[in-house]
């Protein structure tokens, strides 16, 4: 009995143990199984941060590539718009010239066409002075004084005193006072005005100083005068014998308070081609 005993305590020991060592084998095998899954699920992963990374680094080489290849397709293009704006630039400075000579020939051709003129006067009271003033207002002239060398005085301005310097000289036919300064290029003037007051019935003899210092050939002479009440008389005649192949036209005394009106109207009688 006891052995029958003994046998079947033997044989559940021998189960329970086959059962532990099932259960501990069981056990190591899920362990390992899960180790296993875990370590694909890591392998998994890492080939995936791989393939991540090496996705990222070509992704990031095609960038660099691709930012190179823009880059260098962008110097491209913009190699090309910088020769095509050079090309542009040397055309415009083309352009530019062009317009600047043809301007320059514009305003040489219209200084051509235009007409030059002169007022000059002699004034010793100052009451020419005002009509040449005028006449230069209204024909858009240059204006030049006729000034003496030696200024008048009142007492040489004495037609009363026989002994005075401008009756001395207009006794004098030859008599030529001498004038402080000169015109600058009188070569360029096509009308000359020139305007004096009447003494003795004659220009003053320093308008025929100014008249003999120049040379008015093919140049147009308006002369006027101002004086109390004398005419122009012969003065214009005499101071155009002066000159040589220049065009006089009639003369006219204005009175020194002559309105810009009266010597516009006069001027336009005259049929000057004045641009």
């Amino acid at each position: 009995m006891k052995k029958i005993i003994k046998r079947k305590t033997e044989n559940i020991t021998a189960e329970t143990t086959k059962r532990t060592i099932e259960k501990a084998i069981k056990r190591t095998v899920i362990n390992l199984f899960f180790l296993f899954l875990v370590f694909c699920f890591a392998a998994c992963g890492g080939n995936g941060g791989s393939a991540d990374t090496s996705l990222g680094e070509n992704g990031s080489e095609n960038s660099v590539s691709g930012s190179l290849a823009e880059n260098e397709s962008d110097g491209s293009v913009s190699s090309n718009d910088e020769a095509n704006v050079g090309l542009s630039s040397e055309e415009n400075d083309e352009n530019r010239d062009s317009e600047k000579e043809g301007l320059e020939n514009d305003e040489e051709a219209e200084m051509e066409n235009e007409t030059n003129i002169l007022v000059a006067y002699f004034s010793a009271t100052n009451t020419t002075e005002g009509v040449a003033k005028t006449i230069a207002e209204i024909v858009g002239g240059d204006i030049y004084e006729i000034v003496p060398e030696d200024p008048y005085t009142d007492a040489d301005l004495d037609y009363g005193d026989d002994s005075s310097r401008s009756t001395l000289e207009m006794n004098d036919s030859s008599s030529r006072p001498a004038i402080s300064g000169s015109v600058e290029n009188m070569e360029k003037y096509d009308i000359i005005f020139i305007g004096y007051p009447i003494w003795w019935g004659e220009a003053p003899r320093i308008v025929n100083t100014f008249m003999e210092s120049y040379d008015f050939s093919g140049k147009t002479i308006v002369p006027f005068c101002t004086s109390g009440g004398s005419g122009i008389g012969s003065s214009a005649e005499n101071l155009s014998a002066l000159t040589d192949g220049a065009t006089w036209l009639s003369g006219r005394r204005l009175s020194g308070n002559a309105s810009s009106d009266t010597v516009a109207e006069w001027i336009d009688g005259l049929g000057l081609n004045i641009g």
